[in-house]
């Protein structure tokens, strides 16, 4: 069994952090619905603005309302304004890794959905694997080769 990206809200914005909570993340339920991510569930939380990598669970806000708020001890890692990675993961056979499509939110500065992607990874003729990055009309996304330099 392999852990693997099961959904994600990218480039998220911290709404409020709350220290004197029981602890957690609280978010919209529309956006965890969407992303596959479920009450309860730990996910990473990974902060774009001070490289912070936190782990905690989800309890759900008021549906609408956009929130993403760090709470307890979560509070500590995140200031209201940050953009944040939000990712809940899965055990999965690796025979089973073809059929995963973890699904991939993108938001603007007022945490509206900006993009709606699908990660997939399929095996090539060789036997290994690509992966793509589909948007909602199931268009690949180019993914830049990485090149190192010597």
């Amino acid at each position: 069994m392999r852990k693997l990206v099961a959904g994600k809200l990218h480039g998220i914005y911290v709404t409020e952090a709350n220290l004197d909570y029981h602890g957690s993340i609280t978010l919209d339920p529309d956006h965890c619905e969407e992303a596959g991510i479920l009450p309860m569930e730990f996910v990473e939380i990974w902060n774009k603005n001070s490289g912070a990598r936190i782990s905690t669970y989800v309890i759900l806000g008021e549906r609408g309302s956009r929130c993403c708020i760090l709470n307890g001890a979560a509070a500590r890692t995140c200031q209201r304004g940050d953009q944040v990675i939000i990712c809940n993961s899965v055990y999965v056979d690796e025979a089973r890794l073809t059929a995963l499509k973890p699904r991939v939110l993108t938001f603007d500065r007022n945490n509206c959905i900006v993009e709606r992607l699908t990660y997939s990874v399929e095996t090539n003729a060789n036997g290994g694997y690509g992966f793509s990055i589909l948007n909602d009309a199931g268009n690949a996304f180019a993914i830049p080769a990485l090149v190192g330099k010597s």
